[in-house]
This record gives structure tokens, sequence and C-alpha cells, in this order.
């Protein structure tokens, strides 16, 4: 009995263990991928918007002069930074042979109108032969110890402004003398295209070509033109080698680091000059001889109007202004907003306030507006859209014209 109940429970035992799961080995576990690192980008390369003058590439500049004879075509205006391009040249060695100067002179201190003489300039020992004296052209003498001349003189973006009359008679001497031209390119701060074209029967040292009065171009742009247009004496064409200005724009502000002239102290002034200098042709002061030139106007006979300056003589701006020593009354422009455009109002209005309408316009007038024909517009009562509306067709041709010479947008 006690062996059949044990062989039972063996039997039992058996069968449990039968019954049994298999022991079964885990699988180690599976490592986790290391986290994905996302590559981040290069940083962009910091791209330089700074505006660069043409004279502020020296190093394209230098590599074009050698040991070669240079003259400069230059004034205050000609400066990189606070020091002249005279003497920025002299220190790097650059075979300097003599300086043209344009009105006002070499440093800018002659006024307005001044006769020039020649002379030398102190600080680099160089000759200074003025072209606003004896001649506005140099001589095939003047340049026959000179292989390269470099033009670099800040403009102002109006047909009247001397300083591209300048540069065109040297375009010519260069060209007729087989010398070679480099125009370093400065900004324009008034860089619209407005008012008449000058007609070529008034072609004079003020209105040379037949541009608009605010032309829209830069210098080495302007030059351009002159080339294109076979507008040098017998057609000849100056062999010319620009150096433009990087990131620049016609329709960015400029502020000017020097006076351009005695009269252009300040960008007010700058920017009113395109319009208000037709005052020139009229009985009206636009302050000369005061220290706000082309920014205020008036005359002794428009008692009515609120304001008044006297013009008296000085020295290096204006020796004998117009009205000198008179009480003028008119017009103080020194804050008002001034439109990029060609600014009729002031010119209508004055004439309108002036007791005697048939002594408002000298001679001069119609050399300024470069045509016979806004003189009598105004005093047929024409509204400033009235006359604008007659300029437009050559303004258009003047324009597409103008496309094929530019630089910059």
């Amino acid at each position: 009995m006690k062996v059949k109940i044990a062989s039972t429970l063996f039997s039992l035992l058996a069968m449990a263990l039968a019954c049994k799961s298999p022991k079964t080995t885990s699988a180690p576990p599976v490592p986790e991928p290391p986290p994905v690192t996302q590559q981040q980008p290069a940083p962009a390369a910091k791209i330089d918007t700074r505006l660069v003058l043409g004279a502020e590439q020296l190093d394209i500049l230098l590599s074009k002069l050698g040991t070669q004879r240079v003259a400069l075509v230059v004034n205050q205006t000609s400066v990189i930074g606070k020091t002249h391009l005279a003497d920025t040249l002299k220190s790097r060695g650059v075979n300097l042979v003599k300086i043209f100067g344009p009105e006002h002179g070499f440093r800018g201190a002659a006024a307005d109108g001044e006769h020039v003489k020649d002379g030398v300039d102190t600080r680099t020992g160089l000759p200074v032969v003025s072209l606003y004296g004896k001649n506005y052209k140099a001589t095939p003498a003047q340049l026959s110890d000179v292989d390269i001349v470099i033009f670099d003189i800040q403009d102002v973006g109006a047909r009247f402004y001397t300083y591209i009359s300048t540069m065109h008679y040297m375009m010519e001497a260069c060209a007729e003398n087989n010398k070679k031209m480099i125009i370093l390119d400065r900004p324009n701060p008034n860089g619209y295209v407005d008012g008449p074209i000058n007609q070529t029967p008034l072609k004079s040292f003020v209105a040379m070509h037949a541009i608009p009065i605010a032309h829209g171009l830069t210098v080495a742009e302007l030059a351009k033109m002159i080339n294109g247009e076979g507008w040098l004496a017998n057609h000849v064409k100056c062999d010319i080698d620009i150096i433009p200005m990087k990131n620049w724009k016609h329709t960015d502000a400029y502020s000017l680091p020097v006076k351009p002239s005695p009269n252009l102290p300040n960008d007010q002034a700058i920017r009113l000059y395109p319009s208000i200098c037709l005052f020139e042709g009229t009985v009206i002061s636009l302050g000369r001889g005061t220290q706000i030139p082309f920014q205020v106007l008036g005359n002794p006979e428009l008692k009515n109007m609120p304001f008044q300056f006297t013009p008296v003589s000085i020295p290096g701006m204006s020796v004998t202004p117009p009205l000198e020593n008179k009480v003028c009354y008119g017009l103080d422009l020194r804050n008002v907003p001034v439109e990029r455009r060609i600014d009729l109002k002031y010119l209508i209005q004055l004439y309108n306030a002036y007791p005697q309408k048939e002594k408002f316009f000298l001679p001069y007038f119609d050399i300024l507006t470069g045509n016979t024909v806004l003189k009598q517009q105004i005093k047929d009562g024409l509204t400033e859209d009235e006359i604008r509306e007659t300029w437009k067709a050559d303004l258009d041709s003047y324009k597409l014209k103008r496309e094929k010479y530019l630089l910059y947008p």
C-alpha cells in the first residue's frame, strides 16, 4: 500500500515537471540609438552695405597709376575720410606733378564767381593751375608733363553747377592730347530727373549739355553720356576709366561731409539749390551775403512779407552780393520740407508779389533755365502743374537716353 502511494506521488510529480514551461533565457536589452544632433547651418557671411566711394578704393586706383605722371582735378571735397586725396596719394609715393583747381579754387576758399589765380599748394608743394581764371580748359602746354588726369570732385546734381563744366573741358583736353582720365565717383545728393532741357542756342559754362536742370547722374555717369552722345568738340572721345562707388543708388539720401562750395553750407541749401538757383536770374536775393545762402529769398520791395535779412560783403563767400546792405523782405526756407523735384512755387509766388513785374526777370534767367519759355509761362500766369506738363515729353526722351549710361540703380 505504501509502495502504491509512493508510486502515485512520483508519477504526479513527474507530470507536473513535464507540464512546466521550459526555462528561457531573456535577450539582452537593445540599446537606444544616440540622439540625432541637427547640424547647425554655417553663419551667413556678413554683407557689407557701407557706401564705398571711388576715392576710397585706393588699391584699385594705385594699381592703375604705377610710376606715371599724375595730375589731379580736385577741390576741398576730394577727401578720403578727413585726408585730402592729394595728401593721401603723395604719402603713397604717387608721382603727382600738378593740381588743376575749379571754381572756388583747389582748397575752396574763393568766393562765388571770383577768378582764381595759379599758384603753389603749400601743403604738397605742387603747382596749382586754375581752370577758373585765364582759361576753363587745360592747354596742351599744361598737360605736356602729364600722363594721367584724376577727376575727383563732389557734384550736387544740377546742370548749372560749374564743376561738371570743368570736367567736360578736361575730358576734351585729355582727348585732344591723348591723355587718360580716371574718374573717382561720388554720390549725387539730388539724384532725381526734372526741369526743362537745355536748348543749344543757350549753351554756356552754366549750361553746357542738353540735360535737364536736375540731371539725375553722378559725374561718372555724366562723363559716359558726354562721350556717348558726342558732346565734346569735334566729337572726340576721352579715354575714361571709372572707379564706381559700391552700395549706392540714386534714391539714397546723402549728407555731404564737406560743403561743396562756399554758398552751399548744409544739406538744406543743397536740396533747395536746383530750384532756388533760378532766382540768380531775377531781382530777388537768395541770401548771398548772409550765412544762410540758398535758404532765404527776398527783396526790398516785398515789404508785406514776414521775414527779413540784409546781404553784406563776406570774403570767401560773396564779396559783392546782390542788394548789398539793403534790407530784404521775403521767405525763410531753412526748415521747409524739400521735394525731389524742381519746385516752381516760390518763383511764381514772388513774381506775383513783386510790384514791378517788368523788372523781375534778368537776361541771365534764360541762360539758367536753358530756354526762353519758362519766363514767358510765368508771365502768362500758367500754374506750376501746367508748366511741368510742358516738360514731360522732353524728360521722357531724356530718361530713355540716361538709361544707357547708368552705373547704379
